[in-house]
Protein backbone atom coordinates (compact mmCIF):
# COMPACT_ATOMS: atom_id res chain seq x y z
CA UNK A 1 0.00 0.00 0.00
CA UNK A 2 1.75 3.23 -0.94
CA UNK A 3 2.42 5.72 1.71
CA UNK A 4 -0.03 8.63 2.14
CA UNK A 5 1.08 12.24 2.01
CA UNK A 6 -1.15 14.55 4.00
CA UNK A 7 -0.73 18.20 3.71
CA UNK A 8 -1.10 21.16 6.41
CA UNK A 9 -3.91 22.40 4.54
CA UNK A 10 -5.77 18.67 4.86
CA UNK A 11 -5.30 18.89 8.76
CA UNK A 12 -8.05 20.83 11.08
CA UNK A 13 -6.08 23.56 12.01
CA UNK A 14 -7.23 27.00 13.08
CA UNK A 15 -9.05 29.20 10.68
CA UNK A 16 -6.83 32.44 11.54
CA UNK A 17 -3.58 30.13 11.70
CA UNK A 18 -4.31 28.81 7.78
CA UNK A 19 -1.76 30.85 5.73
CA UNK A 20 0.59 31.65 8.53
CA UNK A 21 4.27 30.85 8.30
CA UNK A 22 6.22 30.22 11.26
CA UNK A 23 9.41 32.61 12.31
CA UNK A 24 12.52 31.47 10.99
CA UNK A 25 16.30 32.46 9.73
CA UNK A 26 18.47 30.33 7.14
CA UNK A 27 20.42 27.97 8.98
CA UNK A 28 23.60 27.30 7.25
CA UNK A 29 27.34 25.47 8.50
CA UNK A 30 29.10 28.51 6.84
CA UNK A 31 32.09 30.08 8.70
CA UNK A 32 30.59 33.47 9.33
CA UNK A 33 27.12 33.12 10.40
CA UNK A 34 26.03 36.93 11.10
CA UNK A 35 22.62 36.44 10.68
CA UNK A 36 20.40 36.47 13.85
CA UNK A 37 22.06 39.07 15.87
CA UNK A 38 23.15 36.22 18.51
CA UNK A 39 26.26 36.96 20.67
CA UNK A 40 29.32 35.56 18.77
CA UNK A 41 31.49 35.71 21.62
CA UNK A 42 31.53 32.36 23.79
CA UNK A 43 30.87 32.43 27.59
CA UNK A 44 34.15 32.47 29.14
CA UNK A 45 35.51 30.11 30.50
CA UNK A 46 35.76 30.98 34.60
CA UNK A 47 31.62 31.79 34.05
CA UNK A 48 31.28 28.57 32.12
CA UNK A 49 33.09 26.90 35.15
CA UNK A 50 30.52 27.84 37.40
CA UNK A 51 27.13 26.82 35.57
CA UNK A 52 28.57 23.65 35.10
CA UNK A 53 29.10 23.64 38.75
CA UNK A 54 25.50 24.84 39.18
CA UNK A 55 23.99 22.57 36.81
CA UNK A 56 25.41 19.68 38.45
CA UNK A 57 24.41 20.29 41.91
CA UNK A 58 20.47 20.71 40.17
CA UNK A 59 21.10 17.47 38.97
CA UNK A 60 20.71 16.19 42.12
CA UNK A 61 17.42 16.86 42.50
CA UNK A 62 15.98 16.81 39.26
CA UNK A 63 13.92 14.08 39.73
CA UNK A 64 11.95 16.62 42.13
CA UNK A 65 9.42 19.46 40.49
CA UNK A 66 12.00 23.08 40.22
CA UNK A 67 10.88 25.90 42.15
CA UNK A 68 7.53 26.77 40.09
CA UNK A 69 8.22 30.37 41.48
CA UNK A 70 11.57 30.60 40.18
CA UNK A 71 12.43 33.02 43.44
CA UNK A 72 16.27 32.90 43.39
CA UNK A 73 16.60 33.59 39.81
CA UNK A 74 14.04 36.19 39.99
CA UNK A 75 15.88 38.23 43.07
CA UNK A 76 18.88 37.61 40.75
CA UNK A 77 16.93 39.40 38.04
CA UNK A 78 15.72 42.05 40.53
CA UNK A 79 19.65 42.86 41.63
CA UNK A 80 20.49 42.96 38.28
CA UNK A 81 18.22 45.65 36.92
CA UNK A 82 18.54 47.58 39.15
CA UNK A 83 15.58 50.62 40.21
CA UNK A 84 14.51 49.68 43.24
CA UNK A 85 12.95 46.49 41.53
CA UNK A 86 11.79 43.51 44.35
CA UNK A 87 11.72 39.90 42.90
CA UNK A 88 7.75 40.30 42.99
CA UNK A 89 8.40 42.55 40.38
CA UNK A 90 9.93 39.77 37.69
CA UNK A 91 9.16 37.52 35.30
CA UNK A 92 11.04 34.36 33.65
CA UNK A 93 10.59 32.50 31.07
CA UNK A 94 12.56 30.58 28.05
CA UNK A 95 13.37 33.24 26.23
CA UNK A 96 12.19 36.83 25.50
CA UNK A 97 9.71 35.06 23.07
CA UNK A 98 7.90 32.98 25.83
CA UNK A 99 7.90 36.04 28.02
CA UNK A 100 5.76 37.79 25.02
CA UNK A 101 3.50 35.26 24.41
CA UNK A 102 2.71 34.76 28.14
CA UNK A 103 1.33 38.37 27.69
CA UNK A 104 -0.37 37.90 24.90
CA UNK A 105 -1.69 35.18 26.65
CA UNK A 106 -3.33 37.34 29.53
CA UNK A 107 -3.77 40.58 27.82
CA UNK A 108 -4.90 39.49 24.11
CA UNK A 109 -6.06 36.84 23.05
CA UNK A 110 -9.50 36.42 20.49
CA UNK A 111 -11.38 39.89 19.76
CA UNK A 112 -8.22 41.66 20.85
CA UNK A 113 -5.48 43.60 19.09
CA UNK A 114 -1.96 44.15 19.40
CA UNK A 115 0.35 46.86 17.71
CA UNK A 116 3.44 47.55 16.61
CA UNK A 117 5.35 50.28 14.34
CA UNK A 118 6.41 48.08 11.22
CA UNK A 119 8.92 47.36 10.38
CA UNK A 120 9.88 45.80 13.71
CA UNK A 121 10.47 42.25 15.39
CA UNK A 122 8.75 39.73 13.42
CA UNK A 123 7.76 37.64 16.36
CA UNK A 124 5.16 40.14 17.15
CA UNK A 125 2.72 39.92 14.60
CA UNK A 126 3.20 35.93 14.33
CA UNK A 127 2.96 35.32 18.91
CA UNK A 128 -0.38 38.10 18.57
CA UNK A 129 -2.20 35.87 15.57
CA UNK A 130 -0.79 32.17 17.11
CA UNK A 131 -2.54 33.67 20.46
CA UNK A 132 -5.90 34.90 18.43
CA UNK A 133 -5.69 38.40 18.47
CA UNK A 134 -5.29 40.68 15.55
CA UNK A 135 -2.13 42.31 15.00
CA UNK A 136 -2.13 46.07 13.89
CA UNK A 137 0.69 47.65 11.84
CA UNK A 138 1.23 51.44 13.01
CA UNK A 139 3.80 53.01 10.73
CA UNK A 140 7.30 54.58 11.44
CA UNK A 141 9.48 57.64 10.01
CA UNK A 142 10.98 57.13 6.86
CA UNK A 143 14.63 56.79 8.79
CA UNK A 144 12.71 53.96 10.86
CA UNK A 145 12.33 56.84 14.23
CA UNK A 146 9.44 57.29 16.32
CA UNK A 147 8.28 60.26 17.39
CA UNK A 148 5.96 60.73 20.56
CA UNK A 149 3.58 62.64 18.46
CA UNK A 150 2.95 60.10 15.86
CA UNK A 151 3.67 57.16 18.21
CA UNK A 152 0.70 58.28 20.60
CA UNK A 153 -1.64 59.65 17.83
CA UNK A 154 -1.56 56.02 15.62
CA UNK A 155 -2.52 54.22 18.67
CA UNK A 156 -5.04 56.99 19.85
CA UNK A 157 -6.84 56.11 16.48
CA UNK A 158 -6.35 52.37 16.43
CA UNK A 159 -7.04 51.85 20.35
CA UNK A 160 -5.19 48.73 20.60
CA UNK A 161 -5.41 46.35 23.89
CA UNK A 162 -1.90 45.56 23.85
CA UNK A 163 1.08 47.95 22.34
CA UNK A 164 4.88 46.51 21.19
CA UNK A 165 7.84 49.35 21.13
CA UNK A 166 11.14 47.68 20.31
CA UNK A 167 13.79 49.91 22.13
CA UNK A 168 16.09 49.87 20.46
CA UNK A 169 14.02 48.41 17.24
CA UNK A 170 14.59 45.60 15.83
CA UNK A 171 15.32 45.04 12.89
CA UNK A 172 16.65 48.67 11.89
CA UNK A 173 18.99 49.26 15.09
CA UNK A 174 16.62 52.48 16.12
CA UNK A 175 16.94 54.37 18.94
CA UNK A 176 13.61 55.00 21.01
CA UNK A 177 13.53 57.22 23.39
CA UNK A 178 11.72 57.43 26.85
CA UNK A 179 9.43 60.01 25.73
CA UNK A 180 8.12 57.69 23.31
CA UNK A 181 7.29 55.50 26.25
CA UNK A 182 5.38 58.09 28.11
CA UNK A 183 3.41 59.33 24.99
CA UNK A 184 2.03 55.64 24.28
CA UNK A 185 1.07 55.45 27.80
CA UNK A 186 -0.75 58.19 27.80
CA UNK A 187 -2.52 57.25 24.72
CA UNK A 188 -3.76 53.90 25.55
CA UNK A 189 -5.51 52.23 28.32
CA UNK A 190 -3.92 49.07 27.64
CA UNK A 191 -0.58 47.02 27.80
CA UNK A 192 2.32 48.49 27.05
CA UNK A 193 5.26 46.54 26.20
CA UNK A 194 9.16 48.19 25.78
CA UNK A 195 11.64 45.41 24.30
CA UNK A 196 14.54 46.12 25.43
CA UNK A 197 16.36 42.97 23.89
CA UNK A 198 19.69 44.80 23.24
CA UNK A 199 19.42 47.50 25.30
CA UNK A 200 22.88 47.22 27.05
CA UNK A 201 24.38 48.09 23.39
CA UNK A 202 22.58 51.40 23.74
CA UNK A 203 24.76 54.06 24.90
CA UNK A 204 25.51 53.57 29.38
CA UNK A 205 24.47 57.20 29.64
CA UNK A 206 20.71 56.40 27.94
CA UNK A 207 18.22 55.75 30.66
CA UNK A 208 16.01 51.73 30.45
CA UNK A 209 12.15 52.38 30.15
CA UNK A 210 12.47 50.11 33.78
CA UNK A 211 13.00 53.87 35.42
CA UNK A 212 9.03 54.68 33.89
CA UNK A 213 7.65 51.63 36.07
CA UNK A 214 6.81 53.07 38.93
CA UNK A 215 2.80 54.49 39.12
CA UNK A 216 2.57 52.64 35.62
CA UNK A 217 1.27 49.25 36.23
CA UNK A 218 0.24 48.66 32.87
CA UNK A 219 3.93 49.11 31.53
CA UNK A 220 6.30 45.93 31.14
CA UNK A 221 9.77 45.83 30.07
CA UNK A 222 10.83 42.47 28.70
CA UNK A 223 14.71 41.55 28.97
CA UNK A 224 16.65 39.20 27.05
CA UNK A 225 20.46 36.77 28.39
CA UNK A 226 20.23 35.83 24.73
CA UNK A 227 22.32 39.03 23.41
CA UNK A 228 24.54 40.79 25.84
CA UNK A 229 24.66 37.34 28.27
CA UNK A 230 25.95 35.28 25.25
CA UNK A 231 22.91 32.95 26.11
CA UNK A 232 21.16 32.16 23.65
CA UNK A 233 21.19 28.86 23.85
CA UNK A 234 20.40 28.61 27.25
CA UNK A 235 16.69 30.42 26.37
CA UNK A 236 16.09 32.78 29.24
CA UNK A 237 14.28 36.01 28.94
CA UNK A 238 12.44 38.20 31.76
CA UNK A 239 10.63 41.00 32.49
CA UNK A 240 9.62 43.78 34.77
CA UNK A 241 6.38 45.10 36.02
CA UNK A 242 3.79 45.69 38.38
CA UNK A 243 3.20 43.16 40.99
CA UNK A 244 0.00 42.71 39.73
CA UNK A 245 0.31 42.02 36.48
CA UNK A 246 3.23 39.66 36.90
CA UNK A 247 0.28 37.79 39.04
CA UNK A 248 -1.71 37.62 36.04
CA UNK A 249 1.05 35.60 33.65
CA UNK A 250 0.41 33.18 36.92
CA UNK A 251 -3.25 32.19 35.13
CA UNK A 252 -1.75 31.37 31.66
CA UNK A 253 1.97 29.61 32.05
CA UNK A 254 2.68 25.86 32.18
CA UNK A 255 3.07 24.55 35.36
CA UNK A 256 7.25 24.29 36.53
CA UNK A 257 7.47 26.21 33.20
CA UNK A 258 11.56 27.32 34.00
CA UNK A 259 13.46 23.66 34.32
CA UNK A 260 15.63 23.60 37.74
CA UNK A 261 18.59 23.26 35.06
CA UNK A 262 17.55 26.48 33.13
CA UNK A 263 17.21 28.35 36.48
CA UNK A 264 20.48 27.59 37.99
CA UNK A 265 22.21 28.21 34.66
CA UNK A 266 20.99 31.59 34.56
CA UNK A 267 21.22 32.36 38.33
CA UNK A 268 24.92 31.12 38.39
CA UNK A 269 25.79 33.74 35.00
CA UNK A 270 23.83 36.53 36.51
CA UNK A 271 26.32 36.04 39.51
CA UNK A 272 28.93 36.78 36.77
CA UNK A 273 27.28 39.48 35.18
CA UNK A 274 30.26 42.44 34.81
CA UNK A 275 32.23 39.77 33.30
CA UNK A 276 29.59 38.30 30.95
CA UNK A 277 28.96 41.80 30.07
CA UNK A 278 32.62 42.72 29.45
CA UNK A 279 32.56 41.90 25.75
CA UNK A 280 29.62 44.08 25.01
CA UNK A 281 31.95 46.86 24.11
CA UNK A 282 33.89 45.00 21.68
CA UNK A 283 30.78 44.18 20.02
CA UNK A 284 30.02 48.00 20.13
CA UNK A 285 32.85 49.02 18.44
CA UNK A 286 32.65 46.06 15.84
CA UNK A 287 29.24 47.74 14.93
CA UNK A 288 30.13 50.76 14.71
CA UNK A 289 33.50 49.52 12.48
CA UNK A 290 31.04 47.86 10.34
CA UNK A 291 28.87 51.24 9.81
CA UNK A 292 31.93 53.10 9.19
CA UNK A 293 33.14 51.09 6.61
CA UNK A 294 29.73 50.22 4.47
CA UNK A 295 29.23 53.63 4.78
CA UNK A 296 33.08 54.18 3.25
CA UNK A 297 32.04 51.53 0.29
CA UNK A 298 28.95 53.45 -0.31
CA UNK A 299 25.99 52.22 1.38
CA UNK A 300 23.78 53.62 4.19
CA UNK A 301 24.31 52.65 7.66
CA UNK A 302 21.46 53.43 10.19
CA UNK A 303 22.24 54.47 13.57
CA UNK A 304 22.31 51.09 15.78
CA UNK A 305 21.82 50.72 19.18
CA UNK A 306 22.27 47.29 19.11
CA UNK A 307 24.40 44.51 18.20
CA UNK A 308 23.91 44.38 14.44
CA UNK A 309 23.82 47.29 11.62
CA UNK A 310 21.07 47.96 9.09
CA UNK A 311 22.12 49.24 5.90
CA UNK A 312 20.52 50.20 2.81
CA UNK A 313 21.60 51.40 -0.65
CA UNK A 314 21.49 47.89 -1.75
CA UNK A 315 20.60 47.47 -5.55
CA UNK A 316 19.50 43.44 -5.29
CA UNK A 317 19.08 42.18 -2.05
CA UNK A 318 19.04 38.93 -2.85
CA UNK A 319 21.91 38.88 -5.21
CA UNK A 320 24.20 40.53 -2.67
CA UNK A 321 23.11 38.21 0.24
CA UNK A 322 23.64 34.84 -2.36
CA UNK A 323 27.51 36.34 -3.20
CA UNK A 324 28.09 36.76 0.57
CA UNK A 325 26.88 33.62 1.12
CA UNK A 326 29.32 32.20 -1.53
CA UNK A 327 32.33 33.53 0.08
CA UNK A 328 31.06 32.11 3.55
CA UNK A 329 29.06 34.96 5.17
CA UNK A 330 25.96 34.24 6.33
CA UNK A 331 23.74 37.67 7.11
CA UNK A 332 20.13 38.55 7.28
CA UNK A 333 17.63 39.97 4.40
CA UNK A 334 14.98 41.13 6.23
CA UNK A 335 12.36 42.36 3.84
CA UNK A 336 12.96 46.08 3.51
CA UNK A 337 13.42 46.61 0.44
CA UNK A 338 17.56 47.49 -0.79
CA UNK A 339 18.13 46.56 2.87
CA UNK A 340 20.31 44.14 4.62
CA UNK A 341 21.55 43.47 8.11
CA UNK A 342 24.36 42.16 9.71
CA UNK A 343 25.57 41.38 12.87
CA UNK A 344 28.50 42.97 14.86
CA UNK A 345 30.43 39.33 15.62
CA UNK A 346 34.08 39.23 16.52
CA UNK A 347 36.86 41.40 15.14
CA UNK A 348 37.79 38.18 12.67
CA UNK A 349 34.39 37.71 11.63
CA UNK A 350 33.42 41.70 11.36
CA UNK A 351 36.77 42.00 8.86
CA UNK A 352 35.50 38.62 6.90
CA UNK A 353 32.21 40.36 6.26
CA UNK A 354 33.73 43.30 5.74
CA UNK A 355 36.24 41.97 2.88
CA UNK A 356 33.33 40.11 1.54
CA UNK A 357 31.36 43.37 0.74
CA UNK A 358 33.73 44.91 -0.57
CA UNK A 359 34.60 41.79 -3.09
CA UNK A 360 31.34 42.27 -4.17
CA UNK A 361 31.73 45.68 -4.98
CA UNK A 362 31.21 48.86 -3.49
CA UNK A 363 28.70 51.60 -4.42
CA UNK A 364 31.20 54.73 -4.24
Amino acid sequence: MGEVTVRLDDLPLRDDLRGMTPYGAPQAALPVALNVNENTHPVPSEVADDILDAIARALRDVNRYPDREFTGLREAFAGYLGHGLNPDQIWAANGSNEVLQHILQAFGGPGRTAMGFAPTYSMYPILTRATGARWIAGEREHDFSLSPESAAAQVREQRPDIVFLCAPNNPTGTPLRLDVVEAVYDATDGIVIVDEAYEEFAPRDEPSAVSLLPDRPRLVVSRTMSKAFAFAGARVGYLAADPALVDALRLVRLPYHLSALTQAAATAALSHAETMLSMVDEIVAQRDRISATVSALGYTAHESWTNFVLFGGVDDPAATWKALYDRGVLIRDVGIAHHLRVTAGTADESTAFLDALASVGSRS
